[in-house]
């Protein structure tokens, strides 16, 4: 069965905002990748960014962190990278609150048009950093500063305050298949 094309153009908006809260959650792949295609937007049209990233470690060389230096994004990897591979979980929930000071100074100071907060949904579920101390940073935050959030299981609070949220859903992904992440793709 197909659809039939739209002939009328959808309602447009009829007001500007100064900035933009965004969220990226669900348990399928892409919320991070949506996540840098924003800061990848920004940044073209001359915008400052910076992204702060919560879990992936420093040892991670991200394709999208290299693109996005080359691009002048600021990017600050704090994680420790995955829980499972941690043998001090004491020691990264203080990593997780040291990347949330910087995210939350980020946020205050407005040197930055847009800040992505890589992941940050983790130690939030993980009480980790407050959400209500995320919520009130970003509520509060200058005018002209756009938020983009990413990671699973978003809280209800942050859903509320987002002007957008989108859900990624897992229909099928190849690492249920045995297949590696791959360069280039994943990472």
């Amino acid at each position: 069965m197909s659809a039939e094309p739209p002939v009328e153009a959808p309602a447009r908006a009829e007001r500007r905002a100064a900035s933009l809260v965004v969220l990226h959650t669900g348990d399928g792949k892409g919320k991070t990748t949506a996540a840098m295609g924003i800061a990848m937007r920004a940044a073209g049209h001359g915008e400052r960014v910076a992204v702060v990233q919560f879990m992936k470690s420093g040892r991670w060389k991200s394709g999208e962190r290299l693109a996005a230096e080359r691009l002048g994004i600021d990017w600050s990897v704090i994680g420790e990278g995955f829980t499972w591979d941690s043998e001090d979980l004491d020691r990264a929930a203080a990593i997780a609150r040291a990347a949330w000071d910087e995210a939350a100074v980020r946020i205050a100071e407005g040197a930055h048009d847009v800040v992505v907060l890589d992941e940050v949904t983790y130690p939030l579920t993980w009480g980790w950093v407050p959400t209500a101390d995320v919520v009130k940073a970003i509520a509060d935050r200058p005018a002209h500063v756009s938020v983009v959030l990413t990671g699973r299981d978003a809280p209800g609070e942050l859903r509320e305050l987002a002007d957008t949220v989108s859900e990624s859903m897992n229909e099928k992904h190849a690492f249920d298949a045995g297949v590696a992440a791959m360069k280039g793709i994943d990472y």
